[in-house]
């Protein structure tokens, strides 16, 4: 690895930005100039790939002066600037303008890097309804009949289907739709996936509507979804013309569905937002779900219509570069007061779900479940409640156990008796020392004679001898034993293995990691679903 270990870049990660540059309608010199000083400023921040707004070098809201030739013209000499500025720039530029090519318009995304234009990508749909005109200015790409476009005394590839490639970042590959395009039943950015697209990348000037805001998201986040990708989106702001539609300038960028950044909309001034995208995740992702795989081979023939470009750009190599990103300090649990209650709800019901289907696949309306006065078994005990409510059955149906042991403390014993009595369970103490201390003595082991040997054989009977109590009384009363294991002690190994506490008839806390439970019985105390007393009681567990 040349890179530090502690630059994103080393991981698999990419820096992506979207800017919004304030414009000026039919004035290509002043945007050039703007979209420059936005460029060097993600380049200050190590991205790797800029994207603009549509036609942000002429800026939209031309109309018919986009068949003036001296917009034209200005529109190629401001890319002339762009292009040989570049050279100083070590991010990848998209940009957007109108060119004129065989005696065509089109509405055009250019990718620039290093001083050198890689590609021009024409739009595919034209909308031409509601407050959009643009057939009456452009062509849509399929009706051009060149591949290649000369420009700025260069040559470079001319086509819908591209897919740029950055030497160094083997997962970074990227494809460009153009507003509408996105907005179509089948937009071209879904064969762009399949063919092994990992960034998506909108050119958006896109009006402003009242709910076209929260439609922008719900289209951006499941086109990135449903293409396991991440999707950058761009939206024209301050400058475009208001004689007939307002603009709000709003950036997006999405990765597998969830919001990485967005931007403050109807600012006065220039914006730039960033994104750290996880490549790596991506990926994975592609892998594991093998219907991707599926879907390429079903759409082999689009597939195949895709070219490869290479971009020569650089990798930000600087020492230390750590993430832009936010990482939850809780995974598993939203950091937002409401989604964290919506999220509890969902997985308490959850829970009390799978239990209602075993008990009644089962013929059993009875659970016996251990009570520690622990968190595990708090929240297990109040699912089994809820379970009994919905089954319209009495809560002394659930056979609660508490079981002190050689090391248990006086005040999580008083906490289990105090929740079993609040929730109403059938409550009793079962002392397992003697028990133990009889297996102790079978064994030889050095506690059974005074020594203070507190080894695993030391734990796991004590955890086999609860265990083996559970499923005796089980048995006798015709039963089934709810185990209170939560997931991250199986994905973590961290269990009494040797008949411990991860055997159970049916674990209702198998895939909730630890974390979660802290909150979802947390939820059950504020939400005052056990009533004042058993709140209070959860609350001092919560507490211990």
């Amino acid at each position: 690895m040349t890179r530090s270990f502690f630059n994103l870049y080393s991981h698999d990660f990419a820096r992506v930005a979207v800017a919004v540059p304030v414009c000026r309608v039919a004035d290509p010199q002043f945007n050039a100039q703007e979209t420059l000083r936005l460029a060097r400023e993600a380049a200050q921040k190590c991205a790797l790939l800029v994207v603009f707004p549509e036609l942000g070098i002429s800026a939209y809201t031309c109309d018919d002066l986009f068949h003036q030739r001296a917009l034209l013209d200005a529109c190629e000499a401001a890319i002339g600037d762009i292009v040989a500025a570049s050279t100083n720039i070590p991010a990848v530029l998209v940009i957007g303008a109108p060119l004129k090519i065989e005696h065509k318009l089109f509405n055009c995304a250019l990718v620039i890097s290093n001083g050198k234009l890689c590609g021009v990508v024409p739009k595919s749909y034209l909308p031409n309804y509601g407050e959009f005109y643009e057939a009456r200015q452009f062509s849509a790409a399929e009706n051009a009949s060149s591949t290649e476009v000369t420009l700025c005394g260069q040559q470079a590839p001319f086509s819908a289907s591209l897919l740029f490639d950055v030497p160094g970042a083997p997962l970074f590959r990227f494809h460009i739709e153009i507003c509408e395009d996105v907005w179509v039943p089948v937009p071209p950015s879904s064969f762009a996936a399949l063919a092994g697209a990992t960034v998506l990348v909108n050119l958006s000037a896109s009006n402003i509507v009242i709910g076209k805001s929260g439609y922008r998201h719900q289209l951006v986040g499941q086109q990135s979804a449903r293409c396991l990708s991440a999707y950058l989106y761009s939206s024209a702001g301050r400058g475009e013309s208001t004689t007939d539609l307002a603009w709000d300038g709003q950036a997006l960028i999405y990765e597998n569905g969830e919001l990485l950044a967005e931007s403050e909309r109807f600012l006065d001034t220039s914006h730039i937002i960033f994104g750290d995208v996880d490549l790596e995740r991506l990926s994975r992702e592609r892998m594991r779900q093998t219907t991707f795989g599926q879907s390429t081979r079903r759409h082999a023939d689009e597939v195949r219509k895709f070219q490869v470009v290479s971009v020569p750009a650089s990798l930000p190599d600087a020492e230390h570069l750590p993430l832009m990103r936010a990482i939850n300090r809780f995974p598993y649990v939203p950091s937002t007061p409401a989604t964290r209650d919506e999220r509890c709800a969902e997985v308490y019901n959850i829970q009390v779900q799978g239990l209602l289907q075993r008990l009644g696949a089962a013929n059993i309306s009875k659970v016996v479940i251990g009570v520690s006065g622990g968190l595990d078994s708090t929240q297990a005990l109040l699912v089994c409640a809820k379970a009994m409510d919905r089954l319209k059955l009495p809560r002394s149906h659930i056979l609660g156990y508490t079981m002190p042991g050689f090391a248990t403390s006086s005040r999580t014993l008083q906490q289990a008796k105090d929740l079993m009595q609040a929730v109403g369970c059938s409550m009793q103490e079962i002392d397992i020392r003697p028990s133990c201390m009889q297996m102790l003595k079978d064994l030889n082991h050095p506690f059974a004679t005074g020594e203070e040997q507190y080894d695993v054989t030391f734990e796991n009977v004590q955890a086999g001898e609860r265990t083996s109590h559970l499923f005796r009384l089980a048995n006798f009363h015709h039963a089934i034993v709810i185990g209170t294991g939560d997931l991250s002690e199986l994905a973590l190994g961290w269990c009494t293995y040797g008949v411990g506490d991860h055997m159970s008839h049916y674990s209702v806390n198998a895939s909730v990691p630890k974390t979660l439970i802290t909150h979802l019985v947390r939820w059950v105390a504020e939400s005052g679903q056990v009533g004042d007393a058993g709140s209070r009681v959860l609350e001092q567990i919560l507490a211990t």
